[in-house]
């Protein structure tokens, strides 16, 4: 995960458990590593189910690879906007239960967690007004599917030279359990063809079986977990 250069331009209750972003591994720019690591320590700690069935993971992208999102940490400009490359995100909602979705986002400056409400509200802000260039698409994968198929040998963080764009975290690569070293482009590759039109519960019920899951609109995001129940 990246920032672009160029310059973006736009036309301008619930609570959740706060915990300590150090608490989990994290390294600047490896967003999907961090969130593999997050899913595994929500788990492994009791903050989510045993086998991460309550976890989402989401990849946000579009085609040209530049996203804008709010109160991001590595932000130098007003109300912490950027414009990455890709980001990764995940979202917690229990399944038939009436629980609130969390939001973990480790390079955010909103609380964390935060309900998914506020942080669509604050971080994506779709009342604001974007070129089409900047339309984002949210990828939403089951973590348990992500955790077994997920796999980076982190070549996308590397120069034409073969230098280090970032350094890079120091655990090993993540290998997927079929072998797999690099597959991170199919998860952030995204286009409006691949954007499911009407969002109801069989579009949910994909995201269980899918290993790449499903793509959504901005404006379905909230939507979409409202029908996890």
């Amino acid at each position: 995960m990246s920032t672009s250069n160029l310059e973006l331009e736009v036309s301008s209750s619930l609570t959740a458990p706060s915990l300590q972003v150090p608490t989990f591994h994290h390294t600047p720019y490896y967003c999907e590593e961090n969130i593999y690591l997050l899913c595994k320590k929500l788990c492994d700690d009791g903050l989510a189910d045993p086998d991460g069935s309550d976890l989402f993971v989401i990849f946000i992208s579009n085609e040209k690879k530049q996203i804008p999102l709010w109160h991001q940490k590595a932000s130098q400009r007003a109300e912490g906007v950027i414009l990455w490359d890709y980001h990764v995100i995940c979202v917690q909602k229990k399944r038939n239960e009436n629980s609130l979705s969390l939001v973990w986002d480790l390079d955010s400056s909103l609380p964390f967690p935060s309900p998914l409400g506020t942080y669509v509200a604050d971080s994506i802000r779709p009342s604001i007004q974007i070129f089409s260039e900047f339309k984002r698409f949210f990828r939403v994968v089951h973590a348990p599917i992500f955790l077994r198929h997920f796999a980076s040998d982190r070549r996308h963080m590397k120069d034409s030279a073969g230098n280090w764009i970032a350094e890079p975290p120091s655990h090993e690569a993540i290998v997927a359990e079929d072998g797999a070293v690099h597959n991170l482009n199919e998860y952030i590759t995204v286009s409006p063809d691949d954007v499911v039109k009407n969002v109801e519960a069989d579009t949910v019920n994909v995201v269980f079986s899918e290993k790449l899951g499903v793509v959504i609109g901005e404006d379905d995001l909230l939507g979409f977990f409202s029908l996890i129940s």
